[in-house]
């Protein structure tokens, strides 16, 4: 009776969360049968519960089959707190070590990220409160905090602050705690595509350099 009153009470705060952060919901009803977002997190709930047993098959193949009704993929080692609701939910992927905060709310097409790294800690962690936008990137093991925002289609690379909202391709920030910041230097934000390019290039034509010293040689 305690895993039932325990499922029951989560429940009722996830539908909860998704009428109090959704003015299409219509009813409880509606939002149990309908909403694919609602849906992905409960079947999370369970999926990270096996995880936490280390019944990792289990674990993956509800995941799995949440990915296959739902169109959202969620690792069942992901750490999420209470009423995250995902809007919409197509497209949202949520990395093994990424950590959600409570009363989060996630858009559509969504990635919440690695950085490549074979173990260890390699997905974000969205601290309470947080938005981000449909098609935003989030990337890497660092912290975006309590109340931030990250605005539609950014790639945040680094740590964000509380109460700061964060746009742009790389992302910069642009108002904390409601006040835009000043110093909105657009040509000299560090661009990490364009630095790793430089850095081939460089590598480039050092290679060449080589090539033509041996042939000169011959």
């Amino acid at each position: 009776m305690n895993i039932l009153d325990t499922i029951i009470k989560t429940i009722r705060e996830e539908v909860q969360s998704v009428r109090d952060k959704d003015p299409a919901a219509k009813s409880t009803f509606e939002i149990l049968i309908n909403y694919s977002g609602l849906h992905a997190v409960l079947f999370h709930r369970a999926a990270h519960w096996f995880y936490q047993k280390k019944l990792y098959f289990i674990a993956r193949t509800i995941s799995q089959f949440s990915r296959l009704v739902t169109g959202i993929e969620i690792h069942p080692g992901a750490k999420i707190g209470k009423g995250l609701l995902i809007d919409h939910g197509s497209g949202v992927v949520i990395g093994e070590t990424a950590e959600i905060g409570d009363n989060c709310l996630i858009y559509q097409g969504v990635t919440l990220g690695g950085t490549g790294k074979e173990s260890g800690k390699r997905h974000p962690t969205l601290g309470n409160n947080v938005m981000v936008g449909a098609g935003a990137r989030v990337l890497g093991p660092f912290k975006v905090g309590d109340n931030a925002k990250i605005a539609a289609n950014a790639v945040v690379l680094e740590e964000v602050p509380p109460n700061a909202t964060a746009v742009g391709v790389p992302a910069r920030i642009v108002r904390v705690k409601g006040k835009r910041v000043q110093d909105l230097d657009q040509v000299h934000i560090p661009d990490p595509v364009s630095q790793e390019l430089c850095r081939q290039r460089m590598k480039i034509e050092l290679l060449e350099a080589q090539l033509k010293a041996l042939r000169e040689k011959e």
